[in-house]
């Protein structure tokens, strides 16, 4: 069975950390492309960050650049999303995402999978 489950959001202070991850069971990361999603005023939801399968490639949206880190754990078959630096503006319910087939597309419609979110909260 299929499944991809998305944990670790919680309630930090400004300036605080996080760290997210996206377990998978039933089938490899490896082989997809993983990203993190989040809604955005005017958007469904924006791609804030994605790690490409075939080089390893890094993308992350202008308003986390500098601040989160995507990375995968193979032997745990997981992926992390470091997020440092938080600022009130990042509250939102974040997605891991997999797919395969369209590269790290901005296009929430273009991926696999969808883990259920985890809340994050940014507040003093």
């Amino acid at each position: 069975q299929v499944q991809l489950v998305d944990f670790g959001g919680g309630l930090v202070q400004p300036g605080g950390s996080l760290r997210l991850s996206c377990a998978a069971s039933g089938f490899t990361l490896d082989s997809y492309d993983i990203g993190w999603f989040r809604p955005s005023p005017g958007k469904e939801r924006e791609r804030v960050s994605c790690i490409s399968s075939s080089d390893g490639s890094t993308y992350y949206s202008d308003s986390v650049k500098g601040r989160f880190t995507i990375s995968r754990v193979h032997a745990k078959n997981t992926a992390n999303l470091q997020m440092n630096s938080l600022k009130p503006e990042d509250t939102a319910v974040y997605y891991c995402v997999v797919g395969s087939g369209y590269g790290c597309s901005t296009n929430l419609y273009d991926w696999d999978y969808w883990g259920q979110g985890t809340l994050v909260t940014v507040s003093e």
